[in-house]
C-alpha cells in the first residue's frame, strides 16, 4: 500500500527531522498527516505542521488521543516519541490493521511487550517495522544471521553530556571526566533496560542479530568526542565485519542521533515511492 495518510506519535527532534525530510523529498504532498501528542505538547506539534505546510500534506492535524489518530485512517503510524508511547499505543495501532514504524526499539527488550505487539500485528494483519535508527549495517547483520552468528559486540561512545540524566551519573563524574570512561558492560537487554533513551542501538543489534542476551555491550562516556559514536563487530559463518558510525547529535536532544530521524524518513519515503532502497 502506498503511503498517503500518515500518523506520527511525538513532535520532538526525531519527528521534526522525519517530517521535514518528507516535505522536502516527497514527489507530491501526502493527503493527511496527524500528530498525536500529550496536550502540553500540542502547540509544539502545531507549530511544526504550520512550518511545513502544504509541502508536507494537504490536510494536517494535531490530536491528543489515540482514537482520534486512528479515526484519520493512517496507512502507517511512525512512533517518534518514547518507550512509554510504545506501551500505551502500540497494540491499539497494530490491532487496528495499521503498520507501526517504531524507533524506540529498546522498548522491545521487554519480552512481554514485544509478544503483545507481535500478537496484535498478527490479529490486525499489520506489520511492526523497525528502522535501523542511529546505526548502519543492519542489512549485513541480518544477512549474516542467516549463515550463523558467532558473536556480536557493540560499543556506544558519547560525550559526557549525552549521559546526563541517566544511571551513568551515579557511576561516574560526568562533569569532571578527563578521559574515556566505560560505565556499563553487559548485554543488550540490560543496556536497553538501564539506558532506555541511549541504548536503542543495542536493542536493534540484539533483535537483528544473535539475541539480547548474547549481544555484548559496552557504554562509554568520552570527553574526547563531540558526536555519538556507534561501533559493532560481527563474527559469522559467512564473514566477519565491523561498522563504525559517528552520528551528529540532535540539537534538540543530545541523547538522540540525527540519523534516527533520517532513518524514519527513509522508511516512510520508501512507502511513498515506487523505488525502494
Amino acid at each position: 500500500m502506498m503511503l498517503r495518510r500518515l500518523g506520527v506519535i511525538g513532535a520532538g527532534g526525531i519527528a521534526d527531522v522525519a517530517l521535514s525530510t518528507l516535505a522536502e523529498r516527497l514527489a507530491s504532498p501526502l493527503e493527511q498527516v496527524t500528530i498525536l501528542v500529550p496536550a502540553d505538547f500540542a502547540p509544539q506539534a502545531q507549530k511544526l505542521l504550520d512550518r511545513l505546510g502544504d509541502k508536507l500534506a494537504s490536510s494536517r492535524k494535531v490530536v491528543t488521543d489515540i482514537t482520534a489518530l486512528l479515526n484519520d485512517q493512517p496507512d502507517a503510524v511512525a512512533e517518534c516519541a518514547s518507550h512509554t508511547a510504545v506501551r500505551d499505543y502500540g497494540t491499539k495501532i497494530l490491532g487496528s490493521g495499521c503498520d507501526l514504524v517504531l524507533i524506540s526499539i529498546g522498548s522491545l527488550s521487554d519480552e512481554s511487550l514485544r509478544s503483545e505487539l507481535e500478537l496484535a500485528a498478527r490479529r490486525g494483519g499489520s506489520r511492526l517495522v523497525l528502522p535501523a535508527g542511529a546505526i548502519g549495517g543492519i542489512d549485513s547483520l541480518v544477512a549474516a544471521k542467516l549463515s550463523g552468528l558467532e558473536s556480536v559486540t557493540y560499543i556506544g561512545r558519547k560525550p559526557p553530556k549525552a549521559w546526563v540524566g541517566t544511571a551513568a551519573e551515579k557511576i561516574v563524574d560526568l562533569h569532571g571526566l578527563t578521559k574515556p570512561t566505560a560505565f556499563f558492560e553487559g548485554n543488550a537487554r540490560e543496556a536497553a533496560r538501564d539506558y532506555p533513551f541511549n541504548a536503542n542501538v543495542a536493542a536493534t543489534l540484539g533483535l537483528a542479530g544473535i539475541g539480547f542476551e548474547q549481544t555484548k555491550v559496552r557504554l562509554v562516556a568520552d570527553p574526547d568526542v563531540s558526536r555519538n559514536v556507534h561501533e559493532f563487530v560481527v563474527r559469522s559463518a559467512c564473514g566477519d565485519f565491523s561498522v563504525r558510525l559517528e552520528g551528529r547529535p540532535s540539537a534538540v536532544n543530545p541523547k538522540t542521533s540525527l540519523m534516527a530521524g533520517f532513518s524514519v524518513a527513509r522508511e516512510l519515503l520508501n512507502r511513498a515511492g515506487n523505488l525502494v532502497i
